[in-house]
């Protein structure tokens, strides 16, 4: 499967954040805590350049401990300032402003030594679609202040938002990249949920999803979806490395679990893709993240 997805909205998106960069002092960037590097957009940095930078790990809860403060690490010696949040439930949120003071501190001391005080500073929100860019807004401000959704590109133009006197964001839409140079990049934004389901195959996608977790994360399936759900054979084919094959025989034993039959003793193996879509998604196979900063 080629991962490709740039509607047009997104190409209105970027000349809309490159119109308006020059109006903000902070550019805050969501990504995904399960993908932090594939959930980013590369026009971003050159986008930003010369502007503050404060980078959030969204759904830091879905994602793993460990690799969360790795990917902390990670970004902070690259410059960033970074803060794992829950945007939905609010945890972490309330840390923010503190971070935004210690982000602009260099302009904020500038303007005091020029006699103004109270200039609030200025930031645009930004992220690919469906990170949580929305939700973290109104969690921020304490009210639902803009359209907030679960699916891609709800937020359709430009909102500026008065959080209190010393903050202003700006909302701008999630855009993502014309074209992924690396599919693994796609594959993984379409297993978080950043693309459209109905034009994924969400069976090779669940495939890939389980040989992953086999690799990365042994237990969790047969936590999830009984004892049972892999057989001794399964165990061995994991054990040679013969992910693809393996996950497939995984697969259709989720589909027996979950007594997904199309007709008669047919799997439906299409029902079972989206059980174990949906399961990691939702928080339900464990904490897991897809990409560590060690590769």
């Amino acid at each position: 499967m080629n991962y490709q997805w740039y509607p047009g909205h997104m190409t209105k998106a970027k000349r809309m954040m490159q119109e308006n960069i020059k109006l903000i002092d902070l550019v805050i960037e969501l990504v995904d805590a399960r993908i932090p590097l594939s959930s980013r957009n590369p026009d971003i940095d050159e986008l930003s350049k010369n502007k503050f930078r404060i980078l959030l790990l969204n759904k830091a809860d879905l994602a793993d401990t460990r690799q969360n403060r790795a990917w902390s690490e990670y970004f902070t010696q690259k410059g960033f300032h970074v803060a794992e949040i829950n945007s939905r439930n609010g945890t972490g949120v309330k840390s923010i402003q503190s971070v935004v003071q210690e982000a602009c501190k260099e302009k904020i001391e500038r303007d005091r030594k020029r006699g103004i005080v109270n200039r609030p500073v200025r930031a645009m929100v930004v992220g690919i679609p469906n990170v949580g860019k929305s939700t973290f807004i109104n969690s921020f401000a304490g009210k639902a202040c803009t359209k907030t959704g679960n699916k891609p590109g709800v937020t359709k133009g430009k909102q500026w938002i008065r959080l209190n006197k010393g903050l202003e964001l700006l909302d701008t839409p999630g855009i993502l990249w014309p074209k992924f140079e690396d599919q693994a990049v796609g594959m993984r934004l379409a297993m978080i949920g950043s693309m459209n389901d109905e034009i994924l195959p969400m069976e090779e996608l669940a495939l890939e999803l389980i040989g992953f977790l086999q690799e990365n994360y042994r237990g969790l399936l047969e936590k999830r979806y009984g004892e049972d759900a892999e057989d001794e054979t399964g165990k061995e084919k994991a054990a040679a490395g013969e992910w693809q094959e393996d996950a497939q025989g995984m697969l259709n034993r989720i589909a027996r679990s979950r007594h997904c039959y199309a007709k008669g003793e047919v799997l439906d193996l299409a029902r079972a893709a989206g059980i174990v879509i949906d399961d990691f998604r939702s928080g339900k196979l464990g904490r897991i993240t897809l990409e560590f900063p060690q590769e």
